[in-house]
């Protein structure tokens, strides 16, 4: 741990890094490092229990709710996206499943199409990000898109369909989708510190997200997200409590053993080494699990976490930047090869 203390803190001001970085070692012990400025204006620094965005870290949460349902026997993997919504989708597929959603192989057009745009800020100009509050905000972004492949065709990363499967939680919950998660995964998992909070409205210790501009100067990312998250990314959490979510989520407290067998199981392939089960990352080696991992990048947040299960150690990086969290994940994991 001493050395990847000092390697950390080395990277940490060589990339001028901001946020915090947890690890639980295989031995029990915990590595905390915080730098940076949760509030720049001030100089409010980053700490142990600083709030941080998380972007698309927290499809896995969605997974996990979807997973809950199906459990409670309210929802099933291969149930039809038109049996599981009363809303219209007039060129989408009648065989896309949930499975296809929760595996990014349905085939659906995406809101946010990376083949097209390449700044997420083009997204608001027509539909301002403070009039997005709700998930049903989002359908006529892609609605009434044509259909990109067909349902189970190819892998193609999807931020529609982590839409559709919060709004899938919210008809067969009869809940919000938020309220959904905060009851059913950060009450049970112990993640007291954690929330989907809206930036007009953010709790005491949360990070404020920066983008550092070509001249030196800055902004804040409240012009670049929507005004709240939800399916589909935007939850902050502190790094203890995404510790907490993977210990909660291994030690069965969230899912039954067959229930999270099903999330963890390589569904898709997606690189040499890479694969996607429901809703989190999986990288193998002779088929043998390395990791389960998470991660998120947005305008000003950039987020890597993972699970080691040969010793079930757990790493831990959030930051208030466009980037910075990859660079310190990978010194992480070189220290433990």
């Amino acid at each position: 741990m001493k050395n990847l203390r000092e390697s950390i803190k080395e990277i940490q001001a060589k990339i001028d890094f901001s946020g915090t970085v947890m690890v639980h070692d295989r031995d029990g012990h915990i590595l905390t490092a915080s730098s940076g400025y949760s509030h720049r204006a001030d100089r409010s620094e980053n700490n142990a229990e600083t709030r941080f965005g998380i972007a698309s870290g927290c499809k896995l949460f969605t997974a996990i709710a979807v997973c809950q349902l199906v459990e409670e026997g309210k929802l099933s993997f291969d149930a039809r996206l038109t049996d599981c919504l009363d809303i219209e989708f007039p060129s989408f597929s009648e065989e896309i499943t949930i499975h296809h959603l929760l595996t990014h192989t349905s085939g659906i057009p995406d809101y946010f199409d990376e083949n097209v745009m390449d700044d997420f800020e083009e997204l608001w100009i027509k539909r301002p990000m403070y009039h997005i509050r709700s998930l049903k905000d989002f359908l006529p972004m892609f609605q009434n898109e044509q259909m990109k492949s067909a349902p189970g065709q190819s892998f193609h990363y999807n931020n529609a369909g982590f839409i559709l499967l919060g709004l899938i939680v919210e008809q067969a919950s009869r809940m919000e989708f938020t309220e959904f998660v905060q009851e059913h995964i950060f009450n049970k998992a112990g993640m007291n510190d954690s929330g989907y909070f809206s930036f007009d409205a953010l709790p005491s210790n949360t990070a404020l997200g920066y983008i550092d501009l070509p001249d030196g100067s800055w902004k804040t990312n409240i012009y670049s997200l929507p005004v709240k998250g939800g399916s589909d990314g935007g939850a902050y959490v502190t790094a203890a409590d995404m510790a907490k979510l993977w210990k909660a989520l291994f030690n069965q407290l969230l899912l039954s053993k067959e229930t999270l067998n099903k999330l963890l199981t390589p569904h898709v392939q997606v690189n040499e080494t890479g694969y996607y089960g429901y809703g989190v990352w999986i990288n193998m080696k002779d088929n043998q699990v390395l990791k389960y991992h998470v991660m998120g990048y947005d305008p000003g947040v950039s987020f890597h976490s993972a699970y080691y299960p040969a010793d079930q150690s757990i790493a831990v990086v959030c930051s208030n930047k466009s980037s910075g969290a990859y660079d310190i994940m990978k010194e992480i994991e070189e220290q433990r090869d």
